[in-house]
């Protein structure tokens, strides 16, 4: 499970590398990033019932 986030992380290219001198602005880049995770979950189709 853990992989998978760091795979998510990896997606946004700007978490591939540390280019963040602060840690707010790298966890604000962490939360940035699980957003755009969350939102493209949430709005996938889901599959009707029969």
């Amino acid at each position: 499970m853990v992989e998978r986030l760091f795979g998510h992380l990896m997606r946004t290219r700007r978490l591939a590398r540390d280019y963040e001198r602060r840690t707010s602005s790298a966890e604000a880049m962490v939360y940035w990033s699980m957003t755009l995770l969350m939102t493209r979950r949430l709005a996938r189709p889901r599959p009707q019932p029969a």
